[in-house]
């Protein structure tokens, strides 16, 4: 009795390692390319000037004033 529940032992845990093999490759991202994308920049500074740029237009966007909303009243 006690080999059958060895074996059954192993066995759930065969199953349960297949399974988690399984979900770790269909959750492993894509390596990324070697090859620059299109719209990268080409140095660090362009890269640096790129995100401080972002940064700016975003900063200028969130101190607009809000618009009003409308009432809803009905």
């Amino acid at each position: 009795m006690r080999v059958m529940g060895l074996l059954g032992l192993v066995l759930a845990l065969v199953i349960v390692g297949l399974l988690v093999k399984k979900q770790m490759a269909a959750t492993r991202a894509p390596l990324p390319s070697l090859a620059p994308a299109a719209s990268a920049p080409a140095t660090v500074r362009a890269q640096s000037q790129q995100v401080q740029q972002q940064v700016k237009e975003a900063m200028d966007a969130a101190m607009q004033p809000q618009r009003a909303m409308p009432d809803d009243a009905k």
